[in-house]
């Protein structure tokens, strides 16, 4: 790099924000001191790295929508002084945030880059280290005067992924999140490796738009073999209830008893919107592929692509946010490729 490219560091909690108390044992949060002690390979990156601490930290387990705002705020008030940012973050719902950001920081040409660890930094096989100094460098890359990875990203292990794109698949093992359905946009090795027929770059410089409007009636509709008229009728007629996220079986198959049919076309027909998404990890939903999802489409439902649960549910937030009760807008949207979120062929 020709020049010390600036990263902003924000902390917001997580495994990668504890350490082991010297004398109880007892895992507590540590500040940006104590983490270079831990790490003094941060000051030889040739990256300025400064530290943006959220206090108090937050568990990953309570992240919420206001967190999302102030997060995506405080990147946004950051955006003009530095070339990059670095957002460490709890895993249980990293995909979440790393999702709701690439919503709510339109026209981003810049990297975010969320990383985590599965052990706390001050453990002696941590996987912390090799994580944050690896989503420095890749968050200060530049190529011909331009960011490498101008997008939300999850770094994790040895792989950086498009963030609205990942979901966590594991608990224990290091490689602890997966993108079914894209590509990786760059490997870690002995050097990185940026695969930039997957990386998404903008096609003007238009300013950084920050949207922080956010409406969270929003719910999960699992199907499973032998959900009953009750449950189903439970979830639909939720106060204030705005959209459905519905994850059906296969490629996003449902079952075709009457009243299923009668409580999805009602709900539809009373402005709710319900978006059909694949229980499974891999593959998308293909409307009308087979007749137990004729029903679906004639009840008013949209097909949700190969969309994660993770983007899917931060993008209704997003858009019910952005365009209150503008349904049609919303149903377009949905239908949209926005940020990189689903395939649409």
């Amino acid at each position: 790099m020709g020049k010390l490219n600036a990263v902003l560091l924000i902390f917001t909690g997580g495994t990668i924000s504890m350490a082991e108390d010297p004398a109880t044992g007892a895992l507590r949060p540590i500040d940006f001191q104590r983490l270079q002690e831990y790490m003094p390979e941060i000051r030889s990156t040739g990256v300025r790295v400064d530290c943006y601490p959220f206090d108090p930290f937050i568990d990953s387990s309570d992240v919420h929508p206001p967190f999302w705002c102030k997060l995506a705020q405080t990147i946004y008030d950051n955006y003009d002084n530095y070339d990059g940012f670095v957002v460490l973050h709890g895993t249980d719902t990293m995909s979440f945030s790393a999702s709701a950001l690439s919503f709510m920081l339109d026209n981003l040409s810049k990297p975010v880059i969320f990383t985590g660890s599965q052990l706390p930094v001050g453990m002696m096989r941590s996987d912390a280290k090799e994580n944050l100094l690896t989503a420095i460098e890749i968050a200060a890359a530049e190529y011909n005067g331009k960011p490498r990875v101008p997008e939300v990203c999850v770094f994790f292990e040895d792989t950086l992924f498009r963030g609205n794109r990942t979901t966590k698949k594991n608990t224990e093992h290091f490689s602890a999140f997966a993108s079914y359905n894209y590509p990786p946009l760059a490997k870690a090795g002995v050097h990185i490796k940026f695969f930039p027929s997957s990386i998404h770059y903008p096609e003007d410089d238009k300013p950084l738009k920050l949207h922080t409007m956010v409406d969270q009636n929003v719910a999960i509709l699992k199907l499973f073999p032998g959900i009953t008229e009750h449950t189903v009728n439970s979830i639909l007629n939720i106060p204030n209830l705005r959209a459905v996220v519905l994850e059906t079986f296969g490629s996003g198959n449902a079952p075709r008893r009457i009243w299923f049919y009668k409580a999805l076309k009602s709900a539809t027909e009373r402005g709710i919107i319900i978006v059909n998404k694949t229980q499974c990890s891999s593959g998308a939903v293909e409307m009308g592929r087979y007749e137990t999802s004729l029903n679906l489409l004639n009840a008013g439902v949209i097909s949700g692509y190969d969309i994660t649960t993770e983007a899917i549910v931060t993008k209704l937030m997003y858009l019910l946010g952005e365009y209150g009760d503008n349904v049609d807008k919303v149903k377009e949207l949905l239908n949209t490729n926005i940020c990189g979120e689903m395939t649409i062929e």
